[in-house]
């Protein structure tokens, strides 16, 4: 029986031509694999498009661009990035800001229009699908039109000195906070933002582009310097009865988030109005979310789960900052985490953001030579991401040793994928139980690996 064995270490990535066999256990395992007794089901793996991601793989040549591409997106190849994230609007990634109807007061929308999109974003995706014609696209907004908020302006917050030089143009009596709604909540404001969502999905359509699921607001405890909006549970779930409506009519998925604070009650408070309640299928976190998604998934098993953005790093694209993300990987999709998103797919070198901020990519194209890099990121990603297949479930883990570096996974097809870590300086061997089957493996240090074992 062959077993497919990837792994990635520090200074190389590899795959093993001689990976060891399954055989009877003659001690006791490190790590028990509990193969009854699945869990949650993974709706994929992805990334988030964004106008700055474009424009930095805009300077490669275009073979160059398509090869990063396929090895991202095409089932197979490399990642097989599965399903993505995209910004109703513009996000801290755009080039500026924008929304589709800048026009003060226009509540019926007479001057909606997503040209801004086809620059940008549209051409992003419509690139990705082409290596992947299943890819499932979701949305969420970083700030409605600036009409619709009671400051009048795309952002919340003045800059930091200690963060970002940059002026968003902000007033301090413009200023937002948590735990505030700064969209206006009047009936006719809410209903008019609901039918925009309506023809954002219309106009996206038209464009051959399908989105399946919407989420109402991209960090909505967060006051930021760039594109944001704080809402309260009670005027999401205010906002939720409009937009449910609009977004069943037209068969697309309301999620509840983007939650990026440790407190499940923030979104418990919105279930509780039963006329929200009724909309919502699943719910989005990031950030200290993490700390919330255990309880959240208890509580509201009925709702899907995603991890909507990886802590986004400092732009050094190191190894450190990978390990990290692998703990991250650990913590959402061992406690119920339907799928997990990075943020950037790419970015220029240092990883600037339109407002100041430095943050990781899964690719780095250097502007003064027009080449990439795929990032120690993306390997750890590629890990779940090229062999965990959409359908398959999280099997739970135990170790009497105390090892806990493994997430496992069984396949639609019955195999399973290990994807395990030496953080350790020296090699480790690792005895996994499956069963009635023992397989045994010495891991490189400072080192992630992945093993398919084929179904029986």
């Amino acid at each position: 029986m062959t077993l497919d064995w990837f792994s990635t270490s520090r200074t190389a990535t590899w795959v093993h031509q001689s990976p060891p066999a399954l055989e009877t256990p003659e001690r006791m395992p490190d790590v028990i694999v509990s193969v009854d007794d699945p869990q949650q089901s993974i709706d994929g793996f992805g990334a988030c498009f964004s106008e700055l991601g474009w424009s930095s793989l805009s300077l490669l040549t275009e073979s160059a661009r398509d090869e990063v591409l396929h090895e991202l997106f095409a089932a197979g190849a490399g990642a097989s990035l599965s399903v993505c994230r995209t910004p109703i609007g513009a996000s801290d990634f755009a080039r500026e800001w924008y929304s589709y109807d800048e026009s003060p007061g226009d509540l019926a929308l007479e001057h909606f229009r997503i040209d801004r999109d086809r620059e940008s974003i549209l051409p992003f995706i419509e690139a990705a699908r082409r290596h992947r014609p299943d890819l499932r696209v979701w949305a969420s907004p970083w700030s409605p039109p600036t009409w619709m908020k009671v400051n009048g302006h795309y952002a919340a917050a003045l800059p930091h000195p200690f963060v970002t030089d940059v002026d968003n143009g902000l007033r301090a009596d413009q200023v937002g906070a948590e735990g505030t709604d700064m969209f206006r909540l009047d009936e006719t404001h809410l209903a008019a933002y609901a039918r925009y969502f309506g023809k954002y999905i219309d106009a996206y359509r038209a464009e051959g582009i399908d989105i399946t699921m919407v989420m109402p607001q991209n960090e909505f405890n967060s006051a930021q310097v760039f594109p944001s909006c704080t809402w309260t549970p009670a005027g999401l779930a205010a906002f939720v009865r409009h937009l449910g409506p609009v977004m069943r009519e037209r068969g697309v998925e309301v999620f509840l988030g983007t939650l990026e604070r440790g407190d499940d009650l923030l979104l418990g408070a919105v279930l509780e109005d039963e006329d929200a309640a009724q909309y919502i299928s699943g719910a989005g976190l990031q950030w200290d979310g993490k700390r919330a998604v255990a309880a959240v998934h208890r509580l509201h098993p009925e709702l899907k789960i995603y991890q909507t953005e990886q802590e986004c790093g400092s732009g050094r694209n190191d190894w450190r900052q990978a390990r990290y993300a692998w703990r991250l990987m650990k913590q959402f999709l061992a406690n119920g985490a339907n799928a997990y998103m990075y943020w950037n797919i790419a970015l220029l070198e240092g990883g600037r953001s339109t407002w100041g901020w430095t943050q990781n990519s899964l690719v780095v194209v250097d502007p003064a030579t027009g080449t990439h890099r795929f990032t120690p990121d993306y390997a750890v990603l590629k890990h779940l991401a090229a062999f965990v297949e959409r359908g398959a479930r999280v099997l739970p883990t135990w170790s009497p040793a105390g090892y806990d570096d493994q997430l496992v996974f069984a396949n639609p097809d019955g195999s399973v994928v290990i994807v395990v870590a030496n953080d350790m300086s020296e090699v480790m061997p690792v005895t996994f139980m499956l069963g009635d089957r023992a397989l045994t493996v010495e891991l490189e240090p400072e080192s992630f690996h992945t093993i398919v074992v084929p179904a029986r």
